[in-house]
């Protein structure tokens, strides 16, 4: 088998991953619930993890660091949790994810938001693009960092120097753990992140990260381990964003896997997916009727993911003759991103992504390349 699906989640994880899962599994306490030696070790597990994060986002207080199950529950409670309505402009990319797309028309249908979509140049996000849309209501930004569809990856930093004052919310699912962020505590608003993917950790693990400031309504409120003699939820971070029993175990893997990722280092990560990516562009840079979507060889603008359609085939047929003929995984259609592929020209039909990770090696791309180029040969006998 060749995985090269890590923008679904990446495979394989570190060694310590599945053993600090195994190890909080085998644990008898919930954080946080009790004031016993074996309820603190558990919350002593999920500081650990906060702890890590902090470190890998460059944030100053890591209390404000909430954890959820993925990065759509965090998307969800910044969407849902800022009390945008009508009257409120809100400025997004085109190349989001359906995770802030969703809850995005559910403002625009239910509360009377006015979502605009700032249109991609040449495949990319300009920041020149959303100061020219920025307006005296706009209350809101959404920026996806990285497409998981065609791997551009936007000049975020740039676009919150254009809007100035005007929060922004950046969704880090494909960036987080393989782009270095160390410094995005000091000019982010909100962060949302995921756990399975470039973190290394399990998945049902995620979060948000919410700037000194500003606030946010809960999604959920309930328990907390915390104020329990009122029946109001408390509004202080974390506990207004993380209603319920956490999910020790989950968050005791992803601090393992953001640990090995700030060991290795997210620069020397960044620069081996690159590498590969280099690879497998500019081997497949000659197949007969192949379209790639996205940067190509040699722009540095960009992930570790490549999308692509092959003459002749359609994105599901092709994926599916690469894991049966080559045991080659990698992930076809829309990839829960419409307004990408209708950007990209290739809605709906989709099409096959390759998203490498750190694990893989030369080989595997290789293989991957002549794989393409031998059912490229197919239809074109």
């Amino acid at each position: 088998m060749i995985y090269l699906d890590n923008g679904a989640t990446s495979f394989p994880k570190p060694p310590g991953v599945g053993a600090a899962v195994m190890a909080a599994l085998a644990a008898p306490a919930s954080p946080g619930r009790s004031g016993h030696a074996p309820a603190l070790a558990a919350s002593r597990v999920i500081h650990r993890a906060r702890k890590a994060l902090a470190r890998l986002f460059g944030l100053g207080d890591n209390s404000r660091l909430c954890f959820g199950p993925n990065v759509t529950w965090a998307l969800n409670a910044a969407l849902s949790g800022l009390g945008l309505g009508r009257g409120d402009h809100v400025l997004s990319g085109s190349l989001e994810h359906n995770s802030t797309a969703r809850p995005l028309m559910r403002l625009k249908n239910e509360a009377g938001v006015d979502w605009e979509i700032v249109p991609p140049i040449d495949g990319r996000m300009e920041p020149g693009e959303f100061r020219r849309r920025l307006r005296p209501d706009t209350r809101l930004v959404v920026l996806n960092h990285a497409s998981n569809v065609s791997g551009a990856l936007a000049p975020a930093r740039a676009i919150k120097e254009v809007i100035g004052p005007v929060p922004l919310l950046l969704d880090t699912a494909q960036t987080a753990g393989s782009v270095p962020l160390e410094d995005a505590g000091s000019w982010a608003d909100i962060l949302a992140f995921t756990g399975h993917k470039g973190l290394l950790g399990p998945t049902g693990t995620g979060g948000l990260w919410v700037r000194p400031g500003l606030s946010l309504r809960p999604l959920a409120v309930g328990g907390s381990g915390s104020l329990s003699e009122s029946l109001g939820h408390p509004d202080f971070l974390p506990d207004a964003l993380e209603a319920g029993t956490a999910n020790t175990h989950g968050l005791a893997g992803l601090a393992a896997g953001v640990e090995y990722v700030l060991e290795t280092g997210t620069g020397a990560i960044r620069d081996r997916e690159l590498a590969l990516t280099g690879l497998f562009l500019e081997a497949i840079g000659d197949i007969r009727g192949l379209g790639l979507l996205g940067p190509g060889p040699g722009q540095g603008d960009r992930v570790a993911t490549v999308a692509l359609n092959l003459a002749g085939w359609s994105s599901s047929d092709l994926a599916a003759a690469l894991e049966r003929d080559h045991g080659i995984l990698t992930r076809a259609g829309l990839h829960c991103a419409p307004l990408t592929h209708q950007c990209l020209g290739t809605f709906p039909g989709g099409a096959v992504r390759f998203s490498l990770g750190p694990f893989n090696d030369e080989a595997e791309i290789v293989a991957a390349a002549r794989a393409l180029r031998t059912l490229a040969g197919q239809k074109a006998g």
